[in-house]
């Protein structure tokens, strides 16, 4: 049966007991985390920040620890099972260098040291390019805590708990807007489509150009849109992925009649249409969610396990 030592107690195990020992340490960290969370007071979201990490690099080490442990287990099982044949190997490969003469008497010469089996080398060089990979995705996954997508989604989640609400994830596809807009209409028994909202926008804009054409702008030269140039621009809104701001929002406002409240990390919250007096359809947006940047997410009622999630 393979075997493993455990570095700390120095006890051989197998691989059942690995495995068990690995559920208990995994216990043991859920309750140091439960002893964490619950001595962070009611709204200090300084310490709550804290703990988060916290318990995130923990989560991490003991997560790389264990697999590592897992890593060093199967090579060492399979370096035991190469043992046996590398053994035979040698004594034919002594008989075929000649440690024996034709009379049977030995060699005086050195005996040959033992080479490693290149099948052996081989595992050895999987493993440590394993354990690399898994260390630059440990030191990663720290790095993320401290930055902005993690910083981020951390306010806007703060806010959202403020506010009874929770975010609802919209598939980022250049669509997220309109997308986001129609789950909040869905909310309130309104079926609107991708493309229904999209037609609707363009043709807005494309019959009130005053209120839109002096704020685009050519790219290349800097100069306000053309006519010609306007009339692209609102039929690329119309039957394309194209990804949808500021003057979306506004022109979708006033076609739905309804103010359109966004919410964001940092910086006062955007409402636009505040002259429709009714309640406001709520999104996210994030600068820092994606590749690319800019995302818009819908929200939704707070649920129990939304809670439930936060703790475990």
């Amino acid at each position: 049966m393979a075997e493993h030592v455990d570095a700390d107690s120095g006890v051989i195990e197998c691989l059942d007991d690995l495995l068990q020992r690995h559920k208990k340490e995994k216990k043991a960290l859920q309750a140091q985390i439960q002893k964490l969370k619950h001595g962070v007071s009611k709204g200090d979201k300084k310490k709550k920040k804290e703990v988060t990490e916290q318990i995130a690099k923990l989560e991490i080490e003991l997560d790389q620890k264990q697999k590592q442990e897992v890593t060093e287990f199967k090579v060492s099982s399979e370096c035991k099972e190469e043992d046996g044949v590398s053994g035979v190997a040698d004594q034919l490969q002594s008989l075929q260098t000649g440690t024996e003469d034709v009379t049977g008497e030995e060699n005086p010469a050195e005996p040959i040291p033992k080479k490693t089996s290149k099948a052996k080398k081989r595992r050895e060089k999987r493993a440590e390019k394993d354990r690399n990979r898994e260390e630059r995705i440990r030191e990663q996954e720290v790095i993320n805590l401290q930055g902005d997508r993690h910083l981020e989604a951390q306010a806007l989640k703060q806010k959202l708990s403020a506010l009874g609400l929770a975010a609802h994830q919209i598939h980022s596809d250049g669509n997220c807007l309109y997308n986001a807009l129609g789950h909040q209409l869905e909310l309130r028994g309104i079926q609107e489509d991708n493309a229904s909202l999209r037609q609707k926008t363009a043709e807005y804009m494309k019959t009130h150009p005053d209120d839109y054409l002096p704020f685009l702008s050519n790219e290349n030269t800097g100069d306000m849109f053309t006519s010609d140039e306007f009339d692209e621009y609102c039929k690329n809104v119309a039957t394309t992925s194209a990804w949808g701001g500021q003057l979306e929002l506004r022109a979708l406002s006033d076609v739905l009649r309804v103010p359109i409240k966004v919410l964001q990390a940092t910086g006062p919250d955007l409402i636009l249409g505040e002259q429709h007096k009714t309640e406001p359809l709520v999104l996210l947006y994030y600068r820092h969610a994606f590749g690319l940047g800019e995302h818009y997410n819908s929200v939704r009622p707070r649920q129990p396990e939304d809670e439930e999630e936060e703790v475990s």
